[in-house]
């Protein structure tokens, strides 16, 4: 398989993650952590304390948080090292976490077994960056959020077709994507030329150490709403789509949702699958 130019910075990534001897140093010393916060006293647990605050807030502000979860399945796309990952394995009997790289998923698995549930916690690598090696129908509920942003925007809608895929009928989808913006004609262009300097050799494990060049390698793509619902068509009903500002084109039989914890220039899109 040829290596795409938007998996190049993940790779890197995964690898110098793979070389530190805990996940607290990951949290500390790479550029891929985004907690927004930065220092060298910086814990596994304070990172994880994130994703516990954040999880039942977004499943609360979406109408995704009851009794029925403790016996449901989930999947959570881009996983990471498992910020939210360990709190999704204490509200659902069954997750599996999914990311591009193992190094990631090694982790994360670290990090569930500290602060979560790590019997109720499956792995699975997105090697292409773009399908889910899952049968059709095999979890209730699928949810990934600051991943679809990084990924080409072909890829990301296909993992959104594959999210509708791999949800049983009746189950639900919570997609996260970051819509266009003003800055984007500075922040693309850079985010390819910082991606090309993580080909090189030693520099791109260097790059993946600082926070501020890394995050440039992550902006690779926008997407609309529009663009989103023409991919998974028929296949959801019952559609919100929340964001925290304006988004952009916004027309259509579907629900509008506001949640003040949303980044501006994102949006979400939740739906029942048919």
């Amino acid at each position: 398989m040829r290596q795409r130019s938007q998996l190049i910075a993940w790779k890197v990534a995964g690898r110098v993650s793979d070389r530190h001897t805990s996940a607290d140093e990951v949290v500390r010393e790479t550029g891929w952590v985004f907690n927004n916060a930065t220092g060298d006293h910086l814990t596994l647990a304070d990172f994880v304390a994130t994703g516990d605050d954040e999880v039942p807030a977004y499943l609360e502000a979406f109408g995704l948080r009851n009794s029925e979860n403790h016996q449901q399945s989930m999947i959570e796309i881009g996983s990471g090292i498992g910020r939210m990952t360990a709190a999704f394995t204490r509200e659902f009997d069954h997750v599996i976490a999914a990311d591009l790289d193992i190094g990631f998923l090694e982790r994360c698995h670290e990090t569930v077994s500290r602060f979560g549930r790590a019997d109720h916690l499956r792995t699975l690598e997105v090697a292409d960056g773009r399908s889910l090696t899952l049968n059709d129908d095999s979890v209730d509920f699928a949810f990934s959020y600051l991943t679809l942003q990084h990924c080409a925007q072909a890829d990301a809608l296909n993992l959104a077709r594959e999210a509708v895929r791999v949800t049983r009928s009746g189950g639900r989808i919570a997609l996260n994507f970051r819509g266009p913006s003003r800055i984007d004609p500075l922040l693309l262009p850079l985010g390819t030329i910082v991606r090309f300097a993580f080909r090189l050799p030693r520099v791109g494990e260097w790059l993946s150490q600082r926070r501020s060049i890394t995050r440039l390698a992550w902006q690779v793509s926008r997407i609309s709403p529009s663009q989103v619902l023409a991919a998974l068509g028929a296949s959801i009903d019952g559609v919100t789509i929340w964001s925290g500002g304006p988004v952009d084109d916004l027309q259509g039989a579907f629900r509008r949702g506001r949640f003040e914890g949303i980044n501006e220039n994102h949006w979400w899109i939740t739906a029942t699958v048919v």
